[in-house]
């Protein structure tokens, strides 16, 4: 086991009542909880406030990209909701980043670069314009988010090695398409376990369905904590 727990669970719902419910019950078993552009869209700064009145940690993903100075000021914003994580899109340049970084200085906020959306591949990229394939991309990307001064970047658990390799131990990765052994992998085609996962490098374990549309949520996240 980790020194620290390494599961954030990944709220996905709009309800507020539901999902206060479900952090309350899953804080002693859990690192963090996700809350996303979704629930955010639907509820507000007030909402996530409400979530995680009861202290749980806080991953507020919403993967801000505009301008530097839009993107500075939006993190300034975010911070008041004291989360420990929070996302931008790498994608959005070194400006952007370095604007990011500066922002959330001394806040004790880690800002994450997301490189390549795990829904696109190569053919996707090359109609955007971008030539290199996906790992490429996102090991060039991650190159700029960690000399942009940023803390660390959401992968694949298929780039977990490479990234780790590449960017050094300090640099924090953040790791969606956890699957539990014998769960159900759904819309997610580059899947490790969480033991799998950290034992490739990832810092931190992005778990939803197999958590939340458990029978018992609770017993689910004991199970995974324990296999860890």
């Amino acid at each position: 086991m980790p020194s620290h727990n390494p599961i954030i669970c990944a709220i996905d719902t709009t309800d507020v009542a539901e999902a206060k419910a479900l952090a309350a019950s899953l804080k002693p078993h859990i690192g963090m909880v996700k809350l996303g552009l979704e629930f955010f869209t639907a509820n507000g700064a007030a909402g996530v406030r409400e979530v995680t009145a009861g202290g749980t940690p806080l991953f507020l993903d919403l993967k801000f990209h505009d301008i530097p100075n839009t993107v500075a000021g939006a993190v300034r914003a975010a911070i008041a909701l004291k989360p420990q994580l929070m996302t931008i899109h790498a994608s959005g340049g070194k400006a952007m980043m370095q604007a990011a970084a500066d922002a959330a200085r001394g806040s004790g906020a880690k800002i994450l670069g997301v490189t390549v959306l795990t829904s696109m591949d190569d053919s996707d990229l090359a109609s955007i314009g971008v030539q290199a394939t996906a790992p490429d991309q996102v090991r060039r990307l991650a190159d700029l988010a960690l000399r942009s001064g940023l803390d660390g970047i959401v992968c694949s658990p298929q780039e977990i090695t490479l990234l780790r390799a590449h960017c050094g131990k300090d640099f924090t990765l953040v790791t969606p398409g956890i699957r539990p052994a014998g769960s159900d992998k759904g819309d997610q085609k580059r899947t490790l376990t969480p033991k799998e996962a950290l034992a490739h490098g990832a810092d931190h374990l992005v778990i939803g369905r197999p958590i939340t549309q458990a029978a018992d949520p609770v017993t689910a996240a004991k199970a995974i904590k324990a296999s860890l």
